[in-house]
This record gives structure tokens, C-alpha cells and sequence, in this order.
């Protein structure tokens, strides 16, 4: 049988270049790179080199980028930070981030004396605007928590837009572009973001690697205690060989985007006319015109259907598709996000979220519409 992944938006598939990096510093540079000896400054080599290679592709400088396991460490440590060293009173965000941020918002507000405002969420799954703005307007130390690409339903944000409103009113401005990085281009000399968090699952690269981006002036102490790894900022020896398979991800991903971002797109729409073509009363939750190129998500006209029932009897098949975030996998609740836009008619029915990369291929939908057709 077939295996079909149809799930990008969770993980994505290592380059092979990437696995061939990894095994290379594993198997020759395998010094800890906080020790002084000519092992341990080979690794420290390798690892400031990656730092410098992806500060430069996103026009950063090297001291702006702290190496983590991941974005869910980064969302909370910067969260973290921003209410205990940076003094902010309140955070705005909204109720379709991810739940690193969501969840740790909410600990925040139960064990700080800060305030937290959610913006308005229209029916296409885009934020209001005018009513950031209306928040934003009353003045208070402020953190901006919102998400670039929305990980269910690929809603885009427009970075530099509020960023500019941020810095109008004086607030620190977050974003995870956790679903965007290796996807499309950032430059972080003109898009004034403070902070984002990087996965390199996310873009073919290993799991257990990320980063953050810290503006360079704004000081953070450390999530956690024990090392001077990371200017004292994230203690603990660096995963040399994730680091720098994140980097040679990182690299392909740029090298290789707009090659691969036309095929994704193009089978994006191939996806949307097959299913159109195939069943009556299809919908596209979010914003279809403007949706991040790589995330579909759709409401199927199957009344008598449920979204795990339909999971399953992919799954039985090869193909592997998902409701919403594989961080709530378990979850019977319909999805935070799909509750936020959707009609009380709409969240009863099935839907599901389609996520692309560049190793698909339009044998792969076909197989798709062929299970959903016997469902």
C-alpha cells in the first residue's frame, strides 16, 4: 500500500541533504562546544557558523538568534519574559493562536497582575484591525502575541502592517511564524517585529531544533538555569548536529522556494477543483482567496460523518491528513479555531485539514478524493 502524506502543517519530511548533514558533524565534530580543546572549538565553530547563516537569510544580525528545542520553548520563554523583564502589563492576542501561546497567556494571567485582551476574529478567520487599534489605544505596556500563519486554517498576517501599529503605539510586537519560515522570504531590517520562533520540523528539517529571534536592546533573562550556553540566555550544550541540520533545511528551503512554492500552489488548487468537482457543498474555512499556500482546510458535506471516523478510514488507507494542530490530537472539543469563525451548522460537520509540501504529487490528492468518494 501507497503511504500518502498529507499532513505538512504537523511535521514535514528531513531532506535527505539534511540527514546527510546531520550524520557528517555526528560522526566527525562531535565536541561539546563550551569545552576549550580543539573538539570543542570545532563544534563552537560549526555552531556559531549556523547561527550566522540564518541570521543572513533573514537579514538579521548573528546576536539576534538564540538557539531552542523549538517554538513551543521560545513562545514561552518570550511571553514569560515579556510580563516578568520587559514590565508589560497586558497581553492582547487572539483565540486562534496556537495553544503555546494560548496556554501560556492564560498561566501567565493567573500568577501575574497583568491584563488580557483578545482582538476580535472576523468570520474569514483574519483579525480586526480596527479594534487592535482600539485596544491599543488605551495606552497600557503592551505585548502583541499574534501568529503569522495560522497553523488550521493558513490565515495570513500581515507582518510589517502590525508591526508599524505597534510600534505607533509603543508596544512590543510578538509573532510565532512557526507555519511561514523556510516558506516565504523575511527581512527583519524592515518588517519591525521584536520577536518570532522558528521549528525546523517545520520546514524539513530535525524535530528537537528551533530558534528565536530577540531584537537586538531588549534584554530577557533566561526560561531556565544552568549553563552559559546561548550568551547565558538558554543554558544547556547546544544539539550541534540539529542546529545545523535546521541550517542546511533553512538554506534548501530559500534555495528552492519558489520552484517549490509554485508546485505546492499548484496542487493546492488541483486539491480545491477535485474536491469541487467531486462533491457537492464544499467549503473552504478561512479566507480562501488569501490563505497560506500550503494549508487547506475543509468543511466536507458529510452530515452523517464524523471528523475521526473520516480520519480513520484514511488512515486504514496510507493517507494521512488531520482535524486541526497534532498538539491536540487527543481532543474530542471541536477545534479552538474552527469554533472561532465557524456557524453552529458548519462545526458539526466533518473538517479537515489538507497540508502540502513538495514531495506530494497529484497521484496523491487523486488517492485522497478516491477514500473520500467511499466514505
Amino acid at each position: 500500500m501507497k503511504k500518502v502524506y498529507l499532513d505538512n502543517a504537523a511535521t514535514t519530511q528531513i531532506r535527505p541533504e539534511v540527514i546527510n548533514e546531520m550524520v557528517k558533524v555526528m560522526t566527525e565534530d562531535y565536541g561539546n562546544p563550551s569545552s576549550t580543546h580543539s573538539f570543542g572549538r570545532s563544534s563552537k565553530s560549526i555552531l556559531e557558523l549556523s547561527r550566522k547563516t540564518i541570521a543572513k537569510t533573514l537579514n538579521a544580525t548573528s546576536q539576534e538568534i538564540i538557539f531552542t528545542s523549538g517554538a513551543t520553548e521560545a513562545n514561552n520563554w518570550i511571553l514569560k519574559s515579556a510580563v516578568e523583564d520587559l514590565k508589560v502589563q497586558r497581553i492582547i492576542t487572539s483565540k486562534i493562536e496556537h495553544h503555546a501561546v494560548l496556554h501560556a497567556v492564560q498561566v501567565l494571567e493567573s500568577k501575574h497582575p497583568i491584563n488580557v485582551d483578545y482582538v476580535k476574529i472576523k468570520p474569514n478567520g483574519s483579525i480586526d484591525i480596527n479594534h487592535l487599534v482600539e485596544l491599543l489605544s488605551e495606552n497600557i505596556p503592551t505585548l502583541v502575541s499574534l501568529m503569522h500563519v495560522n497553523n488550521e486554517i493558513g490565515t495570513v498576517l500581515d507582518l510589517e502592517e502590525i508591526g508599524k501599529i505597534c510600534k505607533q503605539y509603543q508596544a512590543y510586537f510578538h509573532s510565532d511564524t512557526v507555519q511561514s519560515i523556510g516558506k516565504i522570504t523575511f527581512d527583519l531590517q524592515q518588517i519591525p517585529v521584536d520577536f518570532l520562533v522558528a521549528s525546523a520540523h517545520k520546514f524539513h528539517g530535525p524535530k528537537g531544533a528551533g530558534f528565536a529571534f530577540i531584537r537586538k536592546g531588549l534584554l530577557l533573562n533566561p526560561l531556565f538555569f544552568g549553563g552559559e550556553q546561548e550568551k547565558g540566555l538558554r543554558p544547556g550544550t547546544e544539539s550541534v548536529h540539529n542546529i545545523v541540520g535546521m541550517t542546511k533545511a533553512l538554506e534548501l528551503s530559500y534555495l528552492l522556494l519558489e520552484e517549490e512554492k509554485n508546485h505546492i500552489s499548484n496542487l493546492k488548487k488541483y486539491t480545491i477543483n477535485q474536491l469541487n468537482s467531486s462533491f457537492e457543498g464544499i467549503k473552504i474555512n478561512g479566507n480562501q482567496d488569501e490563505t497560506f499556500y500550503n494549508i487547506l482546510n475543509v468543511c466536507l458535506p458529510f452530515s452523517e460523518a464524523k471528523t475521526s471516523m473520516i480520519l480513520f478510514n484514511l488512515d486504514m488507507k496510507g493517507i494521512a491528513v488531520s482535524r486541526g494542530s497534532a498538539c491536540q490530537s487527543g481532543s474530542l472539543k471541536p477545534s479552538h479555531v474552527l469554533a472561532e469563525i465557524l456557524n453552529e451548522d458548519d462545526i458539526k460537520k466533518p473538517s479537515l485539514r489538507i497540508s502540502f509540501s513538495h514531495f506530494n504529487t497529484t497521484e496523491d490528492i487523486d488517492a485522497l478524493i478516491e477514500v473520500l468518494k467511499g466514505i
